[in-house]
């Protein structure tokens, strides 16, 4: 447990790179096809303290006649730092690439292609807009069909139209912006690039009370449509919400606009079919559990009709597609427009899946072995183009692997290949929990629930002892923990630790009424749940030490753990939690998203909402702050000076409570960071304080 050794161990396994996307092409030989696939990586460097994105390219050869199989895979080609890279897009012609690019404080837009650079414009220079949107919420770079124009989103310029005394009266009013991890992100605004003659303009007709994101040209390249959430009265966060109110829109370059989908409902991730027929996006509910079951629904672009392809999964039977929970990859269709491929969580896994639109049927594209056999518990779809699927695979005891595969036809089994193993694979094992709630502890108005968790442990144990179990509990509450790669898990599993990653009833991957039961019952629920899936462990698992227990956790997460310690003060040895919620009274005021705070403890939400003394004791109530006297762990909190959605005051009002009792607590306040910290050198920082922490007080 040397700081420097730890540190080091850390730098090990967070340095592994993962894919963070693809791209295909496909050439026609008189004999046989071949396919380059390029992936973009991503790669956490401690030297640095910053990410690093590389590129890696793969040529594949195939089969020219149509029997979908790979003969060859040639040697990868050296990888090649990309360097301030904010969005790119291929064309679909002549495949040439646009960059929008940041150096030296300057956005450029740049197009290469076989010969080089072909054309370099100095956004920042023409003065048209403020940043170019780079975001997953907003962001995009989209090529017209004759290749001779580009869309993307940017900030809109601050006084374009007011005079110099206008600019000076209005320079201190406040702005509003799209909160966590959106700072200065306020008033998205589409723009054409022309790139014969090298002008900018501003796409006219957008409605004045939407902002527009996720751009692409319609087919004909006359039209755009784009997704427009509605931003009155006032903008609520939006990253991590699949439930803020927003509707696809098609504008054409006249200004004239409309709406294309449903009112009153939330959408995202239009993705238009190759034959240019049909678009799919994500439909979901506004307000309420802020990620959610969603829909995904097809546009007929002819008649303007919307239909629904997939349903919001309710109950998913056992073993079965559980509904989709995640944004779509960029590219999604198959060649034949007849198919659309995603990743999605189903209980304790993530899963590749395709449905055909005809039948409606869903199948899974994975490893067709059972659950417990399966080498990958998480498959990530990166692209699929020319039919040929790209997916990242991992498991909590294998890092990021890149595979392929094509596309299957009925009744035949994906033959996947792998481009590029990880590094290295870990000596741990791992393995999946379901985990059944006692009759007292069952949901009377969604009962029958079940969750699960992933218990990882070392595979050799020291000395012959009890292994100590840390409790790893995720944020959201609505997210997951599959059974992936997970660096701090891995880290701890090296140094001995036992980890148990629980999803508690709530998380995704378990149906709708999973996630509608935790509404109005944090605090409760979901507390009695991770009891219950720590004593699950320890009786199925007789290596795991019931005295030396430590739990930990962010954001949500970092609320359970908090609760954990305070409800079962003679149970949990330690606790570490990130930004967690510790009062959700006194956090109502300050969070970017306040409709959360009412919905969580089962109360409606409107933007006209006065709290009253009723709805600040239900927050109080359910929040840890109420068991902070019987806290008897030492605690260590790691708090974000810039965090939005968590202000750090709520680590701070347990940091005091704890001190004034004399028990003991460590505070971490890491200034520039915001709710996820998620900065290389921060999240060094939290992983040796955290085994430093568990290390003295198991």
């Amino acid at each position: 447990m040397e700081p420097s050794l730890v540190t080091g161990l850390y730098g090990e396994v967070s340095g592994l790179p993962a894919p963070v996307s693809a791209q295909v092409s496909e050439e026609q030989l008189p004999e046989v096809r071949t396919f380059t696939v390029t992936a973009e990586w991503s790669q956490s460097d401690l030297v640095r303290g910053s990410r690093l994105r590389y590129s890696q390219q793969w040529t594949l050869i195939a089969d020219s006649n149509h029997n979908k199989s790979i003969r060859t895979v040639l040697p990868p080609r050296p990888c090649a730092l990309v360097a301030g890279e904010l969005v790119s897009a291929i064309s679909p012609i002549r495949g040439q690439r646009a960059v929008v690019r940041e150096t030296s404080g300057h956005q450029l837009l740049e197009i290469w292609n076989h010969h080089g650079l072909r054309k370099c414009l100095n956004l920042t220079a023409l003065k048209k807009h403020g940043k170019v949107y780079e975001d997953v919420q907003f962001g995009c770079l989209s090529w017209s069909e004759c290749e001779k124009k580009l869309l993307y989103v940017a900030e809109k310029n601050k006084n374009t139209h007011d005079g110099e005394s206008a600019c000076r009266k209005d320079r201190s009013v406040y702005c509003e912006d799209w909160g966590e991890a959106l700072n200065n992100k306020s008033v998205p605004v589409i723009f054409v690039l022309n790139l014969q003659n090298g002008s900018v303009s501003e796409l006219q007709g957008v409605p004045p009370d939407v902002s527009p994101g996720q751009a692409l040209w319609a087919p004909g390249s006359q039209s755009v449509v784009f997704v427009g959430w509605y931003h009155e009265p006032f903008r609520l966060g939006l990253r991590f919400c699949s439930n803020r109110r927003s509707a696809i829109f098609k504008l054409d370059l006249d200004g004239n606009c409309e709406c294309v989908s449903g009112s009153d409902l939330s959408v995202s991730c239009p993705r238009l079919s190759p034959d240019g027929s049909t678009i799919v996006y994500l439909q979901g509910r506004v307000f309420g559990p802020h990620n959610q079951c969603l829909s995904l629904q097809q546009l007929d672009l002819r008649s303007r009709k919307s239909s629904t392809l997939l349903e919001v999964v309710n109950r998913p039977l056992t073993g079965e597609f559980a509904g989709v929970y995640e944004a779509l990859p960029p590219c999604c269709w198959s060649a034949d427009s007849q198919r659309v491929v995603f990743s999605s969580a189903r209980r304790n896994w993530k899963d590749l899946y395709m449905v055909d639109r005809q039948s409606h049927k869903v199948t899974s594209l994975s490893d067709s072995l059972p659950d417990l056999s399966k080498v990958f518990g998480s498959w990530k779809l990166l692209t699929v183009q020319k039919d040929l699927m790209v997916v990242c695979c991992s498991s909590p005891n294998t890092p990021p692997t890149l595979r392929v595969g094509f596309l299957p036809s009925a009744g035949e089994a994906v033959t996947w290949q792998t481009l590029q193993q990880p590094v290295m694979t870990f000596d741990l094992h791992w393995t999946v929990l379901d985990v059944t709630p006692p009759p007292e502890e069952d949901n009377t108005q969604y009962s029958g629930l079940d969750f699960g968790a992933v218990l990882v442990k070392p595979t050799r144990r020291l000395h012959e002892t009890k292994i100590p179990l840390v409790v790893f509990i995720h944020g959201g509450p609505h997210s997951q923990f599959p059974a992936e790669w997970n660096s701090t898990t891995a880290g701890l599993a090296q140094l001995g630790f036992a980890v148990l990653m629980v999803n508690y009833r709530g998380s995704t991957g378990f149906g709708q009424d999973s996630i509608l039961s935790l509404i109005g019952n944090i605090g409760t629920q979901d507390v009695k749940d991770v009891q219950r899936a720590v004593l699950t462990a320890l009786q199925s698992d007789i290596t795991l030490d019931p005295k030396r227990l430590a739990v930990i956790g962010g954001s949500h997460g970092g609320f359970l753990a908090c609760h954990l310690v305070g409800q079962y003060p003679e149970f949990y040895r330690a606790c570490a939690a990130r930004n967690p919620v510790i009062n959700a009274a006194t956090l109502l005021g300050t969070s970017d998203i306040v409709d959360w705070r009412y919905s969580s403890v089962g109360l409606q939400y409107s933007y006209d909402q006065i709290p009253t003394a009723e709805a600040l004791a239900a927050m109080l109530e359910k929040s840890p702050i109420t068991h902070a006297a019987q806290i008897k762990a030492p605690v260590l909190l790691m708090l974000g000076g810039k965090d939005r959605r968590v202000s750090p005051h709520q680590g701070l009002e347990l940091y005091k409570a704890l001190k004034s009792r004399a028990s003991p607590v460590r505070l971490l306040w890491f200034p520039e960071d915001g709710h996820s910290l998620s900065r290389v050198d921060t999240q060094a920082d939290c992983f040796l304080n955290t085994v430093l922490w568990l290390h003295q007080h198991l």
